[in-house]
């Protein structure tokens, strides 16, 4: 079973030998929450690629002390995959920040859409975009993963159209659509990278999509069966990274 995973953004001077101090919430957790204890072996991760696995060799309240014995760097996951997700009603954004993290997403990008029933205004905005962005990180810890994802602020359509243009690969997902996600050729290059866009509960405006599609986005259905806002993103992704040698 792999190592469990805690963030410790301050790695850049860790080597083999060197005793790495975690503080604050994040040492809390692992030694109220998760029970660790002295000699036990886990994986200190900066979120940014760098990764190091040590010993503990010391414990406190709100403090765990860390032997480093090996460090790796990794590099960024390529192709890099940007979902675009629409604000869901209620707890449903969570849930799909929850797995689009597990399933390797790079860059997660609230969108407000014309149709969403969720509106982020004033100090609802900052709340829940950091819950995103906790949810992101807590999934990303549970995933092992070295980089974490990043939950941008929230975007308008005319940004989306922007963030569009500068992405190789970019789908709409439409339950309309003619094209099949299936039939489309995915860049696999270490630098490529691929767009994912999911409407909200009301669905995509006519507006929307041809905004997209003129960006160079292409409309594409997932099947026959209509999915949720908060899972149709994962279903997607997951399609797409099986045609690539990330998942190969």
């Amino acid at each position: 079973m792999s190592l469990p995973v805690q963030l410790c953004p301050a790695l850049a001077d860790a080597r083999p030998g060197v005793v790495v101090r975690l503080g604050g919430d994040e040492a809390h957790h692992a030694v109220a929450v998760r029970r660790t204890v002295v000699g036990e072996e886990l994986r200190l991760v900066d979120g940014r690629g760098r990764s190091a696995t040590g010993v503990v060799v010391a414990t406190g309240k709100r403090v765990l002390d860390v032997e480093v014995r090996d460090v790796v760097d990794e590099p960024r996951p390529g192709p890099a995959i940007t979902v675009v997700q629409a604000l869901p009603k209620g707890d449903r954004g969570e849930l799909a920040v929850e797995v689009l993290t597990e399933v390797g997403v790079e860059r997660i990008v609230p969108w407000a859409a014309s149709r969403s029933v969720a509106v982020w205004r004033g100090e609802r905005a900052v709340k829940s975009h950091a819950k995103w962005a906790a949810t992101a990180r807590e999934a990303a810890k549970q995933a092992r993963r070295a980089w974490f994802p990043e939950v941008t602020p929230l975007a308008s359509t005319a940004a989306v159209a922007e963030l569009v243009a500068a992405i190789d690969l970019v789908v709409v997902l439409h339950e309309e659509a003619r094209a099949a996600l299936g039939g489309l050729v995915v860049p696999d290059a270490p630098g490529a990278s691929i767009g994912v866009v999911v409407g909200p509960e009301g669905g995509l405006a006519p507006e929307e999509v041809a905004a997209f599609e003129a960006a160079g986005a292409t409309t594409v259905r997932l099947g026959a069966e209509v999915l949720r806002t908060s899972t149709a993103g994962l279903a997607a992704v997951a399609a797409l990274l099986a045609r690539t040698s990330r998942w190969g």
